[in-house]
């Protein structure tokens, strides 16, 4: 039976079209009391005193907490820390009367219904000291610094290489200039919530909106002390996340906090203005220069990024390393450094980091191309890398000539003039361009059970989740074709912090990851199959080695007879098991790891439409072309790749968290002011997934999609925005005011 890479619809879409999905904040309990979260109104200083009579007063309020009378937490900064937080010492929700940003919870009201609780909140007066506050990254850029490295997965620029400066100084074709990126929140339709369910004798099981149950799970033992059997983090079902899933957040904290103080159930739910108060991509300025020969061969490349970050921790993302390994060339410096404001912590955001620096590379390059007049596509190619440039390791595979190759013919590549303003229709100017994408194809050490029971149905189980990726329909689709079994008897269970370890859902890792594990589990299951069928009295492959064997529509065959078989139910009736269960773990290749890089590519080419008058800009056409090894499911796949591109489409134009740094607060902090594209604003999208035999990274053969479809998205938008125009917008998003001004 062949399952893999084949177009599946998802396993878990009637449970979500018929409302049978139940997700964090819709889960319920007899006891259920609901919370309402009071947010700070200052980004520095003090609480001097919360004035909440009038609120406890109120009939049906059953608790307001403060930092004065909550129940007591954790008192090091490190039991705080969560699998993927950045050094440093993490918001401690109402730990004492310090206010390190803006909307940082100030209380908690508990009552009977969620409209009791949010009444009584608006009765409460918070008196606050200010200290002075500085929310602005062009400010403090001046004040920037290389951040410490220590725990954080994140690879530094490495050591220049070659003399960039003396290769730019001397090159003849120089472009340079600085790219500026807004802060963007995530706004998933699902709001962030936690349902606690107090179910005696201490226990609590946990539904909380989370890319990791074991992270959430981990979190809440060690800041609130109680040992992991107590604690069961569920989250089944993920109304998108885009990363804002990936630490736990404060309403998880404050859930557990006032179940506890209350010995009954409690919800807490954050309203979508709440959704602006915690993480975010930061915002970031990349002074970018290149420097080329006449035939555009790149002889210098620099990029130096500032980006911001809060003042108690040091969010880092990869964000110029990408400019070391996208093209070759001999001469690189690469730099990074952060600078505090009075903001919540960034939070990593769908492809933390390369979005912002390929926006500035790829601008840069076209920019290049624009100089040396010559095709930009013309200039990709004749400075394709052969290999990682910052590691100087082959790549585990490339397609990206193929991408290109592919993406420029679907476009029509070929039909582009040169010179920008020379293409229109009517009143519109009409501009094509084009950017390469690039994100980390990585695997995670990630364990598998794989369940056979005695009628023929298949469970694998793992701790990941899913959060819109199709990864319940991926993992059924591995576990079918390897047992050979219907998909209709597979069930994939994921999202539970009791199931076998799995790090947080995130970095496209994890088909790849899950994927592999629950590949290993049930390879693990065919061989303890064998070993019954080859032990049944008078057996047909008594003696066989497993290499002589199929498994097939649920039975063990010889392939030299595959008439003398044995099937799966007697091999374990044969064994007196009613069901047979393996786990097994499957982690990145440390051989491969050392000897070769792994990346997906993409090449993206975008048609807009700009009014010459009014200066709106359409996207009306969208080709992209992903090499990302083997696909699963092409249909999911698909759209996970359309997905980005709207994601990057946003990014380009429409999404700009905006901050008003004499308040030190983000002040567009709803979905009609803050605006994410709609159906109007996405065009047609096509997405080509390029053949590319992936034989090293992981033995599924697959590279990771969710986040490499918003990576050069932007880039390729913006080019052609030039090209239509002539006018180059170096900051995004590109809003009337800066195609007009």
């Amino acid at each position: 039976m062949t399952y893999i890479g084949t177009p599946r619809s998802r396993v878990d879409g009637r449970a979500k079209v018929t409302g049978a999905a139940r997700y964090a904040g819709e889960f319920t309990a007899p006891d259920l009391a609901h919370g309402y979260v009071v947010s700070g109104a200052i980004a520095r200083g003090r609480v001097l005193a919360v004035e909440a009579g009038a609120a406890r007063a109120m009939p049906g309020v059953l608790a307001v907490l403060t930092h004065e009378n909550r129940p007591d937490t954790a008192r090091l900064s490190s039991s705080y820390r969560d699998e993927v937080a950045p050094p440093g010492s993490p918001l401690r929700p109402l730990y004492n009367n310090r206010i390190q940003h803006s909307g940082q919870p100030v209380a908690l009201v508990v009552a009977e219904d969620f409209e009791t609780a949010r009444d009584a909140a608006s009765l409460i007066r918070v008196v606050y000291e200010a200290e002075p506050h500085q929310t602005d990254l062009e400010v403090q850029r001046h004040k920037a610094y290389v951040p410490p490295r220590k725990r954080t997965g994140i690879s530094p620029p490495p050591n220049p290489r070659g003399d960039a400066d003396a290769a730019l100084a001397a090159a003849p074709v120089t472009v340079e200039h600085e790219y500026r990126i807004a802060f963007e929140h995530h706004n998933p339709m699902e709001p962030h919530a936690t349902t606690v369910i107090w179910e005696g004798g201490g226990r609590l099981t946990v539904h909380d909106k989370t890319q990791g149950a074991q992270n959430s799970q981990s979190y809440v033992t060690n800041v609130f002390g109680l040992s992991q059997d107590m604690v069961l983090v569920v989250s089944p079902y993920v109304g998108g996340a885009f990363g804002s899933g990936l630490r736990p957040q404060y309403q998880l904290h404050l859930a557990v906090m006032a179940a506890l103080a209350l010995k009954r159930s409690v919800r807490v739910s954050l309203t979508r203005d709440q959704m602006f108060t915690f993480g975010y991509r930061p915002a970031t300025i990349n002074h970018v220069a290149l420097g080329a020969d006449r035939d555009g061969g790149l002889q210098a490349v620099k990029h130096a990024v500032v980006a911001n970050t809060s003042t108690y921790e040091d969010y880092q993302e990869v964000v110029a390393n990408w400019s070391g390994l996208a093209y070759a060339c001999e001469n690189v410096d690469l730099q990074y450094r952060l600078a505090q404001t009075d903001l919540h912590t960034p939070l990593d955001m769908r492809a933390p980091g390369a979005p912002l620096g390929m926006f500035a590379l790829e601008s840069a390059m076209d920019e290049l191309a624009h100089a040396l007049r010559m095709d930009p596509l013309a200039l990709r190619l004749r400075n394709y890398a052969e290999t990682d440039g910052n590691t100087g390791k082959p790549f585990t595979s490339k397609a990206l000539r193929e991408a290109y190759r592919l993406g420029a013919e679907r476009f029509g590549w070929s039909r582009r003039s040169l010179a920008p303003r020379s293409m229109r229709e009517g009143r519109e100017l009409i501009g094509w361009g084009m950017a390469t994408g690039l994100w980390e194809a990585s695997v995670e050490k990630t364990s598998a059970r794989a369940t056979l029971l005695l009628d023929g149905r298949l469970e694998v189980a793992t701790a990941t989740a899913d959060i819109g990726t199709g990864t319940y329909t991926i993992l059924a689709q591995i576990a079918a074709e390897t047992m050979d079994l219907p998909m209709e008897q597979v069930t994939a269970r994921i999202g539970d912090s009791s199931l076998p370890a799995s790090p947080v859902q995130g970095g496209s890792w994890t088909a790849a990851s899950a994927g592999s594990a629950v590949q290993t589990a049930c390879h693990k299951l065919r061989e303890e199959l064998f070993n019954h069928a080859r032990r049944m009295e008078g057996s047909p492959l008594a003696n066989a080695d497993l290499q002589h064997v199929v498994f097939s529509q649920g039975r063990i065959a010889l392939h030299s007879d595959p008439a003398r078989a044995v099937s799966y139910a007697d091999a374990m009736r044969a064994a007196g098991l009613q069901k047979l269960e393996v786990e097994e773990t499957a982690q990145p290749d440390p051989k491969v790891q050392q000897e070769y890089s792994s990346y997906t590519h993409a090449a993206v080419f975008a048609e807009v439409r700009v009014d010459e008058e009014l200066g709106t800009v359409r996207v009306t056409r969208i080709v992209d072309a992903v090499a990302a090894g083997r696909i699963i499911n092409p249909k999911t796949a698909r759209s996970q790749i359309i997905g980005g591109v709207v994601f990057g489409i946003g990014m380009a134009l429409t999404e700009e968290t905006m901050a008003d740094h004499a308040l030190g607060r983000f002040m567009n902090h709803n979905l009609a002011e803050y605006h994410v594209p709609v159906n109007a604003d996405v065009p047609e999208i096509e997405v080509i997934f390029v053949e590319e035999q992936e034989d090293k990274a992981n033995p599924l053969g697959v590279k990771g999609l969710g986040e490499i479809g918003v990576v050069g998205t932007a880039g390729a938008i913006a080019n052609a925005i030039f090209h239509a125009t002539g006018r180059r917008v170096r900051d995004l998003p590109i809003t009337i005011d800066r195609m007009i001004g």
